[in-house]
């Protein structure tokens, strides 16, 4: 018998690399502005709970919070249309899929990133596996990771309970947000953050490689 029923992934670091387009419309918008650019590294420690917080820490420290909102519309806009342009699943994930749903396992996705993108990127690069894609949509009443609520959602949208899901994430966020949902939960070593940064944070399970996640629900 499986361990785990269903399994509940994180997206960007996780299932798939998003680094360079968030990197590219965070520093669209940041010229926009006339603000100064960031590098990659930047934009990369920026990540994890949503796009809002990656421009807020992209801003200068001096940035009048009231012109966030004129921000975000510029980085929404342009990410809306560029999401895709260098996004792409880790090598092994397709396979790595393909092999949970040979075992019937069910799957979807929970994200910080806007709920629009989520469901795109979705429906392009994993529609054959996962059905249930959730992204932030506070305006629906669900607030973002580390609330447990996205991920207690898609549970209910699987029909699946705490007890038989597995979250795989990328971050301390993560990490955060399983234990707030009281669920297990395996951290990924490819993605944003580092294995040690992960094991300073609570990780309690590190997957290094995504064929070592079907070992996990055996």
């Amino acid at each position: 018998m499986k361990r785990y029923k269903s399994v509940i992934f994180d997206l960007d670091g996780t299932l798939m690399d998003t680094l360079e387009d968030l990197h590219l419309s965070a520093n669209y918008a940041l010229r926009h502005f006339s603000l100064p650019e960031r590098n990659i590294d930047e934009v990369c420690s920026f990540v994890g709970n949503g796009v809002r917080k990656l421009m807020e820490r992209a801003v200068p420290s001096n940035f009048p919070l009231e012109r966030m909102d004129e921000v975000m519309s510029v980085f929404r806009t342009h990410y809306a249309a560029h999401c895709r342009d260098h996004s792409a699943p880790y090598q092994g994930i397709p396979q790595m899929l393909s092999s949970l749903s040979k075992e019937y396992v069910r799957m979807a996705i929970v994200s910080n990133k806007p709920d629009k993108e989520v469901k795109c990127l979705n429906d392009e690069f994993f529609a054959s596996f996962i059905s249930v894609a959730l992204g932030e949509n506070e305006q629906a009443g669900i607030p973002k990771k580390p609330s447990p609520e996205m991920l207690l959602e898609a549970m209910r949208q699987l029909e699946s309970t705490p007890s038989e899901t597995l979250y795989v994430g990328d971050s301390d966020v993560d990490i955060q947000t399983a234990h707030n949902a009281g669920v297990d939960c395996a951290s990924v070593t490819w993605g944003f953050r580092s294995e040690h940064f992960l094991l300073e944070h609570g990780a309690s399970l590190i997957v290094r490689q995504p064929d070592e996640l079907l070992a996990v629900l055996r």
